[in-house]
Protein backbone atom coordinates (compact mmCIF):
# COMPACT_ATOMS: atom_id res chain seq x y z
CA UNK A 1 0.00 0.00 0.00
CA UNK A 2 1.52 3.12 -1.26
CA UNK A 3 1.84 5.87 1.94
CA UNK A 4 0.11 9.42 1.13
CA UNK A 5 2.70 12.25 1.54
CA UNK A 6 1.57 15.32 2.47
CA UNK A 7 3.17 18.86 1.77
CA UNK A 8 2.39 22.04 2.20
CA UNK A 9 3.77 25.75 0.35
CA UNK A 10 2.86 28.45 3.16
CA UNK A 11 3.28 31.98 3.91
CA UNK A 12 3.65 33.78 7.42
CA UNK A 13 3.31 37.15 8.14
CA UNK A 14 4.30 39.62 10.68
CA UNK A 15 2.13 41.74 12.56
CA UNK A 16 3.28 44.31 10.28
CA UNK A 17 3.17 43.19 7.05
CA UNK A 18 6.27 41.03 6.26
CA UNK A 19 6.14 37.88 4.62
CA UNK A 20 8.04 34.31 4.28
CA UNK A 21 7.13 31.78 1.94
CA UNK A 22 8.35 28.24 3.00
CA UNK A 23 7.65 24.39 2.46
CA UNK A 24 7.05 21.75 4.91
CA UNK A 25 5.80 18.15 5.73
CA UNK A 26 4.06 18.85 8.57
CA UNK A 27 2.05 22.43 8.16
CA UNK A 28 0.89 22.44 12.30
CA UNK A 29 4.87 21.51 13.25
CA UNK A 30 6.38 24.09 11.33
CA UNK A 31 4.21 26.69 12.29
CA UNK A 32 4.82 26.18 15.78
CA UNK A 33 8.32 26.21 15.45
CA UNK A 34 8.22 29.96 13.48
CA UNK A 35 5.71 31.14 16.19
CA UNK A 36 7.61 29.85 18.89
CA UNK A 37 11.13 31.25 17.64
CA UNK A 38 12.61 28.06 17.57
CA UNK A 39 14.41 28.45 14.25
CA UNK A 40 16.85 31.11 14.18
CA UNK A 41 16.75 33.00 10.72
CA UNK A 42 14.25 35.45 8.63
CA UNK A 43 11.36 34.14 10.44
CA UNK A 44 12.09 34.47 14.02
CA UNK A 45 14.41 38.02 12.63
CA UNK A 46 11.35 39.48 10.98
CA UNK A 47 8.67 38.00 14.04
CA UNK A 48 6.58 36.43 11.19
CA UNK A 49 4.45 34.45 13.35
CA UNK A 50 1.27 34.17 11.50
CA UNK A 51 0.01 31.91 9.18
CA UNK A 52 -1.83 33.09 6.66
CA UNK A 53 -1.68 30.94 3.42
CA UNK A 54 -1.28 27.58 2.37
CA UNK A 55 -1.28 24.85 -0.54
CA UNK A 56 -1.66 21.53 -0.26
CA UNK A 57 1.03 18.61 -2.58
CA UNK A 58 1.06 15.51 -2.67
CA UNK A 59 4.65 15.52 -4.06
CA UNK A 60 7.76 17.12 -2.65
CA UNK A 61 9.12 18.30 -6.07
CA UNK A 62 6.11 19.85 -6.96
CA UNK A 63 5.84 22.06 -3.36
CA UNK A 64 9.54 22.91 -3.99
CA UNK A 65 8.49 24.16 -7.53
CA UNK A 66 5.67 26.19 -6.06
CA UNK A 67 7.67 27.68 -3.59
CA UNK A 68 10.78 29.07 -6.12
CA UNK A 69 7.61 30.26 -8.17
CA UNK A 70 5.74 32.53 -5.49
CA UNK A 71 9.25 33.50 -4.44
CA UNK A 72 9.91 35.30 -7.59
CA UNK A 73 6.64 36.91 -7.80
CA UNK A 74 6.39 40.34 -6.77
CA UNK A 75 5.13 41.83 -3.85
CA UNK A 76 1.51 42.72 -5.10
CA UNK A 77 0.77 39.54 -7.19
CA UNK A 78 1.63 37.79 -3.73
CA UNK A 79 -1.30 39.95 -1.95
CA UNK A 80 -3.48 39.14 -4.39
CA UNK A 81 -2.67 35.18 -3.83
CA UNK A 82 -3.24 35.80 -0.26
CA UNK A 83 -6.41 37.44 -0.76
CA UNK A 84 -7.82 34.43 -2.21
CA UNK A 85 -7.60 32.30 0.78
CA UNK A 86 -7.72 35.04 3.46
CA UNK A 87 -9.11 38.40 2.60
CA UNK A 88 -8.02 39.66 5.74
CA UNK A 89 -4.89 38.11 6.62
CA UNK A 90 -6.02 36.26 9.81
CA UNK A 91 -3.93 33.59 11.49
CA UNK A 92 -5.36 30.74 9.62
CA UNK A 93 -3.02 28.67 12.33
CA UNK A 94 -6.55 27.79 14.63
CA UNK A 95 -8.40 26.43 11.23
CA UNK A 96 -5.80 23.60 10.69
Amino acid sequence: MAKDHNYYVYIMASFSGTIYIGVTNDLVRRTLEHKNGIVDGFTKKYNCKKLIYYEYFTDINSAIEREKVLKKWRREKKENLIKTMNPAWIDLFDTL
